[in-house]
């Protein structure tokens, strides 16, 4: 079969690590399920690889991907009850557990100590014309995405629900703060959040950003820089925001900080400029601030986000849509950073 994989890591030049060419069908083993690709989309988790920046050891050649789209094509032996038939069109859960730690009995299997996406460990990616993953974790696609908007729905989509529904627990009528309109967290949390009812406040270097943050459902759009706390202060009648969703980090700590409410949280998932800011420790106890780590989300999560995205009829954005030919150009512009939404590649059937 055909497939993106990364050939080596690490290096001066990652995206030289890309090859495209034929790996080995894999086969379903017990409990497990195929899927015939036909979309996929990508995250910096993919770059991160291709810079050798892994958390668990990996054998190469490593396909690379973790979000995906396509149809059943077979089961391995003990298909559990309830599972879509072959043929049927299904988005993937991205991520494994072990499921019998601490963490996977306490109920929030993200607190794993081994979690795993697709592409890690020992799973193969969803850049390829066919994946193998447990059989529990293929979902009924909804019907009115296309198959590049399914697969974004993965790691950056499912990320941003957790952290606005779960670890922030917004409700209708309360104010988030977004840093960092452009990436698919931050876009898929404007528009998740404006959906849901809660007055969204959207933060970006740049207007043609925040233009697209007004389009997505943004309230208020404040340029990001000095002044940009004070106008979210303001904008909030001096109270603050309820809640911040920071993947930039130290860009924009300063200003998640300041524009928080009393008692406000910050959730945090990425730190794309940095991970090590100021703490300022007395803003943190005096305003009793909360600062709270959110990574992916669990598999009842998942089903939650696409019962959410289906009763809504939200569409992830998607910035551009490249054939799997094609797939180092699509990595070229993940990893400048100009997209706004998600990068999709082809796989097999239609956009």
């Amino acid at each position: 079969m055909q497939a993106l994989f990364a050939a080596k890591m690490g290096g001066d030049a990652p995206l030289d690590n890309i090859e495209i060419g034929e790996r080995p069908t894999p086969q379903p083993g017990p409990g497990e399920v195929r899927v015939r690709m036909r979309a996929a989309t990508l995250n910096r988790h993919d770059l991160f690889t291709l810079q050798g920046i892994v958390g668990y050891p990996i054998t190469l050649p490593r396909i690379l991907g973790c979000d995906g789209a396509g149809v059943v094509d077979a089961y391995g032996p003990e298909r559990p009850a309830g599972t879509p038939d072959p043929g049927s069109e299904v988005v993937l859960y991205p991520i494994s557990t072990c499921g019998h730690c601490r963490g996977c009995l306490s109920g929030d299997t993200m607190t794993c100590r081994t979690w795993t996406l697709l592409s890690d460990g020992p799973r193969e990616g969803t850049f390829a014309e066919y994946v193998v993953l447990p059989a529990l974790h293929v979902i009924p696609k909804p019907a009115a995405l296309s198959d590049v908007e399914a697969a974004a729905l993965g790691v950056s989509t499912l990320t941003a629900y957790r952290m606005l529904f779960v670890k922030a627990a917004l409700r209708p009528g309360q104010t988030v703060l977004v840093q960092g309109v452009g990436g698919g967290v931050a876009t898929m949390a404007i528009a998740m959040a404006a959906t849901a009812g809660v007055t969204v406040i959207a933060s970006s270097r740049t207007e043609e950003k925040l233009e697209v943050a007004r389009r997505l459902g943004a309230s208020i759009c404040v340029l990001a820089g000095r002044d940009a706390a004070k106008q979210i202060i303001a904008a909030t009648g001096g109270d603050g925001v309820d809640a911040v969703i920071e993947t930039v980090g130290e860009a924009t700590w300063g200003t998640s900080l300041r524009a928080l409410r009393l008692g406000g949280t910050i959730v945090v998932s990425g730190a794309t400029t940095g991970a090590n800011p100021p703490a300022e420790l007395g803003r943190l106890f005096w305003r009793q601030l909360r600062i709270v780590g959110s990574s992916m989300g669990t598999l009842p999560e998942f089903r939650a986000l696409v019962s959410f995205v289906q009763a809504k009829g939200l569409k992830p954005p998607v910035d551009s849509v490249w054939p799997l030919s094609r797939g180092r150009d699509a990595f070229a512009k993940l990893a400048a950073g100009d997209h706004v939404g998600k990068i999709g590649l082809l796989l097999s059937g239609t956009a």
